[in-house]
């Protein structure tokens, strides 16, 4: 009886740690960096996607890391859909993904600083349309990484009679995450990610993160919005947040919009010990199913670094 109801049991998901790694001062500097990760028991290294700030273009930056390391896992935190057209993407990511022997994770989400639409003249269209642009962007995706040529008409996006190579090394496809904090973006990652990152809701206007989403009932709220959308596939996804302080609090980064103040219940601050931080971390993978977890500054690299040692791929 006791082997059966332990059968019936999920098993517990392993952690996954992440880094988010911005830019170096040379190509040496920055292959150091990324093996650093590796060798730490990183599971993946992530470069986000602005046009503004101090950061690396993403494929560039993930093609370097890829050929720099033989298992660190290379990927994006996120792609802005409104800067590239999916169909560049797919081919773009699948040269990716073959470059790196099937080690791409695709982070992808509508764009949102107001600031880099501003600077570069783009038309920075209201929250709803840029779901619903990415909503089909994951569609073109998804069918131009198939076999055999793709056709797709919508709102936003045509595609007819393409059939790129190469194809991804990852089949179907590689691996997906998609990151917010609102309903409707949770929706739809809740239908299509393999992978969510969980944040807080982002203004309207691209200003930054809603201070008014911030803490632990919101955060909680959006796992049960998550859970609710997934319906039965929502086991089969892994729930991850962006770490934003670890170890000693510290002021926030002039280039950062992160907005910690109120996130001291939830996994997005980490702060006290080695022990503290595993401790809080392995109850929010226990009782709510986080387990893939993005530290977002590299400052916070020696005090994390040991609670990545201690938990990479363990229960």
């Amino acid at each position: 009886m006791l082997r059966a109801l332990e059968d019936a049991m999920p098993a517990t998901r392993p952690f996954r740690f992440a880094a988010v790694v911005r830019q170096a001062g040379s190509a040496k500097e920055w292959a150091e960096k990324v093996r650093r990760l590796e060798d730490s028991g990183f599971d993946a290294v992530l470069v986000p996607d602005h046009l503004v700030g101090p950061r690396f273009a993403p494929v560039a930056a993930l093609t370097a890391a890829a050929c720099a390391t033989t298992r660190l896992r290379v990927g994006t935190l996120v792609f802005a859909n409104d800067f590239r057209h999916p169909a560049v993407l797919a081919k773009e990511a699948a040269t990716l993904d073959v470059l790196s022997d099937g080690r791409l994770d695709l982070g992808l989400g509508t764009g949102w600083m107001a600031a880099d639409y501003t600077a570069a003249g783009l038309r920075f269209d209201p929250p709803g349309v840029r779901v619903d642009r990415l909503a089909e962007a994951v569609a073109v995706l998804r069918g131009l990484w198939a076999d055999g040529p793709f056709t797709f008409h919508g709102r936003h996006y045509r595609i007819t009679g393409l059939d790129q190579q190469p194809k991804p090394v990852q089949r179907p496809y590689p691996r997906l995450l998609l990151g917010g904090g609102g309903p409707r973006m949770l929706g739809l990652a809740a239908r299509h990610a393999d992978v969510i990152n969980l944040g807080m809701r982002v203004r309207a206007d691209g200003t930054g993160p809603d201070g008014a989403d911030g803490g632990l009932a919101a955060f909680l709220a959006k796992i049960d919005v998550v859970r609710r959308a997934a319906g039965p596939r929502f086991e089969r996804i892994e729930l991850g947040t962006s770490v934003l302080q670890a170890g000693a609090r510290r002021k926030r980064a002039a280039w950062s919009a992160a907005d910690d103040s109120g996130q001291a219940e939830t996994p997005q601050v980490l702060l006290g010990t080695a022990a503290d931080m595993i401790a809080k971390l392995r109850h929010w993978r226990d009782e709510h199913r986080v387990s893939y977890f993005v530290l977002h500054d590299e400052r916070d690299l020696p005090a994390f670094t040991p609670v990545v040692e201690a938990l990479a791929g363990g229960t």
